[in-house]
């Protein structure tokens, strides 16, 4: 695919630098965790290798929109892909399928084509996966950060109220994924305070 790589490059130097550091979790390392993880979907997928670009840039700037706001930043991000991709040639086919990757991550997840499932899941696997509190560390770090969660049991009952309310698309994830992230929530409401303001 025709500038691929200088789309890529473009991207994660924008994300390496650009992003504030109070994004502990909308980092380029998640960007750089949901590339990694995204080649483990396609392993068990029937993709061609263009849809699989398109999947990958669309990963790529799913959270570059945090470098101009944290509130709708999809929307950014998808404009600044069409700006990106318009700039280096892509067609307009392709542009239009990379900003529904990047809008269909919004939550909640309303993924439209299978593509779009990939992406949702990619983006939220971690709660189905071992390094769950590590990760979602990071995200009570950043809410933290913004003034978006004040406390600890706060941040466990919204943890249960997504987990229990996010559903995974793909075939894979509901497989490999959605039995440890049931494991997660009873775990989660074991930790509750019972005399939370929250609950």
């Amino acid at each position: 695919m025709k500038g691929y790589n200088k789309l890529r490059k473009k991207a994660l130097d924008d994300l390496n630098s650009k992003l504030s550091s109070k994004l502990s979790y909308h980092s380029v390392d998640h960007t750089l965790y949901s590339l990694q993880t995204c080649e483990l979907y396609l392993k068990h997928m029937d993709i061609d290798k263009h849809q699989a670009k398109l999947l990958r840039i669309g990963i790529l700037f799913h959270d570059i929109g945090f470098i101009a706001t944290i509130v709708e930043h999809e929307a950014k991000g998808a404009e600044i892909a069409t700006e990106m991709m318009s700039d280096l040639g892509f067609s307009k086919d392709d542009i239009q399928i990379v900003v529904g990757l990047i809008l269909a991550t919004k939550v909640p997840q309303q993924p439209h084509t299978l593509l779009e499932q990939i992406i949702c899941d990619v983006d939220l696997d971690y709660l189905g996966r071992d390094n769950f509190y590590t990760i979602g560390n990071l995200l009570f770090k950043e809410l933290k950060a913004y003034s978006l969660v004040t406390n600890l049991n706060e941040w466990n009952e919204i943890q249960i109220k997504f987990l229990e309310n996010h559903v995974y698309h793909t075939d894979f994830a509901i497989k490999k994924r959605q039995p440890e992230k049931e494991k997660r929530i009873a775990e989660l409401k074991k930790l509750i305070n019972p005399n939370s303001p929250y609950i």
